[in-house]
């Protein structure tokens, strides 16, 4: 998985991996159908800083993750990878902890921590011991308030960022296959279609001034979310912020671009060559619905229907069936997060690596029979149930790993873009109101021909037409 990930610890590491999922009123959690039932205390400071937390006492451990609304998406143009570079400074030095002393703050108490650059935010979070609340709560903060942005400091992660691109992309087989290509194939929109890990040449005439300018604009209260789960006072907790956060001066928001994307009413179709894969592969992918609406749902139970796991129907055709491959990856913003975590224009997408007596052709069309058998009649309700089961299964593990972070970025996430953390508790809900017909209908419109993107990777054949 492509992530843009900072390795500070192999336990954080895991940590992501698994999670591959003046005051208000607190808001009061919506009483869920079924399933899922988080505490959440929602209220905003003055300085327009959302918080959200969510105690869970079975471990005394508390996650501590501030999410800004700033992604890829929305980086400056001629600045391709700079919300990426911006999240290494973050980690290189504050006014009150110098370069490395936030990481072994955390790492000196038995914490792990990471961050990462996804779509639509950038976000860091530390996992500690319960009692050492207070003291993650002050040095996230003390980030907030202000980095030390130094050309030293830029100049420095610029070279380490520009040696990711090389590393993770340029010169590694199927790099930037699906997660870059496929995006960058199917929209029009710049911001949702340029490459987001960076062109070299972007990332190296960044200046001190764009990360001053970056930093001014995105990276201020009114533009965050603060989430604290686990073993933790809730009182206490709020004093805390309050005494570290209330006194952060705000900024005044700085608008979103225009992202939307028209529909789709031809298929695409790229190829490119990559020298260092040993086998071919294809991808292809769909525009979604728009996030939150029924037609959203259907397609969250079209993914595990068609997509998750072994008992997923394209894996039963493409694998079990044809041995076009040894596995079927893909899924709703695939290898960049979850279908909760982003909001705007975003992929359903369908990926693979196959073996060259196969053509991408007769792969596609062995996926279109498996598609149009969801378009040509209602689905058994048992299909449904079935993968309802699979999503809440998955929502659980998320939600019990590792000291609560990924129940962190789920709530973080219905803040950030819907200012309603408590949508947690209806997200079973709002799967089981989707119906045979809903699955049918949203089938037709969102996975038709017309609306798919196709990138296909081709290898290179030594002479005489050998590998």
């Amino acid at each position: 998985m492509k992530t843009f990930l900072r390795q500070f610890s192999l336990a954080a590491m895991i940590a992501m991996i698994i999670m591959s999922l003046v005051g208000a009123v607190p808001a009061q959690a919506s009483k869920p159908a079924a399933g899922i039932k988080v505490p959440v205390t929602y209220y905003k400071l003055a300085n327009g800083l959302k918080v959200v937390l969510s105690h869970e006492h079975s471990a005394p451990l508390v996650t501590v993750a501030v999410y800004y609304n700033i992604g890829f998406r929305i980086e400056p143009r001629d600045r391709t990878g700079f919300a990426h570079l911006f999240e290494h400074l973050m980690f290189q030095g504050s006014k009150n902890l110098g370069k490395m002393e936030f990481i072994r703050l955390v790492e000196s108490n038995g914490g792990v921590l990471n961050g990462s650059t996804r779509f639509d935010f950038t976000n860091y979070f530390a996992v500690m011991p319960a009692h050492k609340t207070e003291t993650l709560l002050w040095a996230e903060a003390d980030r907030m308030r202000g980095l030390d942005i130094t050309q030293e400091n830029l100049t420095n992660q610029q070279g380490v960022v520009g040696n990711e691109v090389k590393v993770n992309v340029l010169n590694q087989p199927y790099g930037s296959f699906p997660w870059i290509d496929l995006p960058m194939a199917a929209f029009t929109n710049w911001y949702n279609s340029h490459n987001f890990y960076g062109d070299l040449k972007d990332i190296e005439s960044a200046t001190l001034a764009d990360a001053k300018t970056f930093a001014s604009k995105y990276y201020q209260p009114q533009n965050a979310v603060l989430v604290v789960t686990g073993d933790f006072d809730e009182a206490s907790a709020k004093g805390w912020i309050e005494k570290y956060y209330g006194n952060i001066p705000s900024q005044k928001a700085e608008p979103l671009p225009d992202l939307t994307e028209p529909r789709q009413e031809q298929e695409k179709t790229v190829s490119r060559t990559d020298k260092l894969a040993k086998k071919p592969a294809v991808a292809f992918g769909y525009q979604m619905p728009k996030r939150g609406t029924p037609e959203y749902y259907a397609m969250g139970l079209i993914d595990q229907i068609l997509v998750q796991g072994e008992d997923s129907l394209l894996y039963r055709e493409l694998v079990k069936n044809k041995n076009y491959t040894s596995g079927v990856s893909g899924g709703i913003n695939s290898g960049l997060g979850n279908m909760f975590n982003y909001n705007g224009p975003m992929l359903f997408d369908v990926n693979l690596i196959h073996d060259d007596k196969f053509t991408p052709q007769e792969i596609l069309a062995s996926a279109d029979t498996v598609i149009e058998g969801l378009q040509n009649k209602p689905v058994d309700k048992a299909l449904i149930d079935r993968a309802i089961v699979k999503l809440r299964s998955g929502l659980y593990d998320t939600m019990t790993q590792f000291g609560g972070f990924g129940r962190a970025d789920l709530l973080a996430s219905f803040a950030l873009f819907d200012d309603r953390p408590e949508n947690i508790n209806q997200i079973e809900a709002n799967f089981r109101k989707v119906t045979p017909a809903l699955i049918q209908k949203t089938a037709k419109e969102y996975l038709r021909k017309t609306n798919r993107t196709v990138v296909i990777l081709n290898i290179e054949k030594a002479a005489g037409g050998g590998q």
